[in-house]
């Protein structure tokens, strides 16, 4: 390419500057616009071709500004996403046998002890709190597990998710049929910023767990909404 432009120049000054006789008089250049192309025919085709290469530069030029931005604002969505991370997981306790948490005379909210994961640090193991901090739609995911210790016990495995103090699902399994069981609720819910997602066990209820974490609390934000 180099040497087709060389070439193109070399031909356009030939045609502008010719040699002439000693004595003659010299021609002025011509400096009207493609003045080349007028004195010499032949060059018409470098005019031609600097005229695309002008137009392609162009292209590129705005082309790869477009691709910028886009990028740009790409990455920005990124590091929004990537600042709302939020997702928590955790089970009741990491006893290595299994210990029983209740019954008590009246409600209480239960306080997962044993954290897999608390990214954003949203959950608290003093409260049993999640606390949200990202506007969004998150997965809500509870399972609870009981062990009436020998049959014909009352098994009582019983526990509410709230938001906001609120219910807005539950687990309940209440019978002296079976010694021990479980259950398990998954909900997608839409929450605001500053809103408390937590799990109540009812009075009279009682869950057990030891290091197999048959009883677990766990969230994530699906995607955020602001």
């Amino acid at each position: 390419m180099r040497a087709i432009v060389l070439i193109c120049l070399l031909h356009a000054a030939h045609a502008m500057f010719q040699w002439n006789n000693p004595g003659e008089e010299q021609p002025l250049p011509e400096t009207r616009p493609g003045g080349a192309c007028v004195a010499d025919p032949g060059s018409c085709g470098c005019c031609v071709m600097w005229k695309e290469m002008d137009r392609l530069t162009t292209y590129f030029n705005t082309t790869l500004n477009n691709l910028e931005s886009q990028c740009e604002q790409t990455k920005r969505s990124l590091d929004k996403i990537e600042a709302g991370r939020d997702a928590f997981s955790v089970a009741l306790t990491d006893h290595p046998s299994i210990n029983c948490f209740g019954p008590f005379p009246s409600d209480r909210l239960i306080p997962y002890k044993h954290v897999f994961i608390n990214l954003g640090e949203g959950y608290s193991v003093n409260t049993g709190v999640f606390n949200v901090t990202h506007s969004g739609v998150y997965s809500i995911a509870l399972t609870v597990y009981s062990d009436a210790g020998a049959a014909r016990n009352l098994l009582a495995a019983c526990a509410d998710l709230v938001v906001n103090g609120k219910m807005v699902a539950g687990n309940s399994e209440k019978n002296v049929h079976d010694q021990e069981d479980a259950a398990t609720l998954v909900v997608a819910l839409h929450l605001t910023a500053g809103d408390t997602v937590a799990v109540n066990m009812p009075a009279g209820c009682f869950l057990c767990d030891d290091v197999s974490h048959y009883n677990t609390f766990s969230g994530f934000l699906l995607y955020p909404t602001e």
